[in-house]
């Protein structure tokens, strides 16, 4: 039985999405991204979600609890540019149910 959840997505160009994202594919947050194609192919997940370069990154606007960043997160963003304190990493942020209503903004392009 497939299960989506209910995500707000705010592109780079400030266009609020709200999109259906399946809890029953073991997708992250990037993937769902490129799924519904919200930024040009070739600009986002450019490390293959490996948390090596950044291109995901995004402010999470909710009060989602999150797992907490990895090491590999933590040391992206802090080389990353337009980095804020809600800053993180599409890829290392799992769509499970717990993740329904959650609202993002994609970071500018670096």
């Amino acid at each position: 039985m497939s299960l989506d959840i209910s995500i707000k997505i705010t592109d780079r160009q400030g266009i609020l999405h709200t999109i259906d994202a399946p809890t029953d594919m073991a997708l992250n947050l990037m993937e769902v991204v490129r799924l519904y194609e919200l930024v040009p192919e070739g600009t986002i997940g450019i490390c293959g979600g490996m948390a090596m370069c950044a291109s995901c990154q995004c402010y999470v606007q909710s009060s989602h609890l999150l797992p907490e960043k990895t090491a590999d997160e933590e040391a992206m963003l802090s080389e990353a540019l337009n980095v804020q304190p809600n800053s993180r990493l599409g890829c290392q942020i799992q769509i499970n149910t717990e993740m329904d209503g959650l609202e993002v903004e994609l970071a500018p392009e670096e």
